[in-house]
């Protein structure tokens, strides 16, 4: 099997720095990929002054290295090894998951904040954003309309927008 070097949304510096932090405090035994992923997720939570703000800045920093939709159909080209080679994809539900815990407390800190209505269901919403992401990518990569960034600012402000109390606007997170 060929190696193939990973698609880039985030520089390697940034991957290097919450590896270590997390090597530091976990030891080699707790060093995982979800941990590092959490600790770009906190780090990411204490650049904006909301959690709504962080999950926005999140989602599209996920997009950051995808400008064309020929890169992106790299990028799912990427994902279908993972899916289709069995040492790869063990590998991909933890990355899954925890995108999923991520986004689920980001929603959870909105809810307790006031950021989102009481009541919000934050595991079914933050399931509801994991697929408008994916989703988001590829209905752009096939209209081509703006940049990838946008529409995923777009179609994340169009599922929260139920959810967000009065006079309440997702840019302003």
């Amino acid at each position: 099997m060929a190696v193939m070097a990973r698609p880039r949304g985030v520089e390697d510096t940034v991957i290097l720095r919450a590896t270590v932090r997390v090597m530091c405090r976990v030891g080699p035994a707790g060093l995982t990929l979800a941990a590092v992923a959490r600790e770009m997720a906190r780090r990411a939570r204490r650049s904006y002054d909301s959690a709504l703000g962080a999950l926005a800045a999140l989602t599209a920093e996920s997009a950051a290295e995808i400008s064309t939709p020929e890169s992106y159909a790299n990028h799912l080209a990427f994902l279908c090894m993972d899916l289709g080679d069995p040492q790869l994809y063990e590998r991909a539900p933890a990355i899954h998951r925890t995108q999923a815990r991520v986004i689920e407390d980001l929603l959870t800190e909105a809810a307790d904040t006031g950021e989102l209505r009481a009541g919000t269901d934050a595991a079914a919403l933050a399931r509801s954003v994991q697929a408008i992401t994916a989703g988001a990518g590829l209905t752009w990569a096939l209209d081509r309309e703006g940049t990838l960034e946008q529409r995923l600012r777009r179609e994340l402000r169009v599922v929260l927008s139920p959810y967000l109390p009065p006079r309440h606007d997702l840019e302003e997170s």
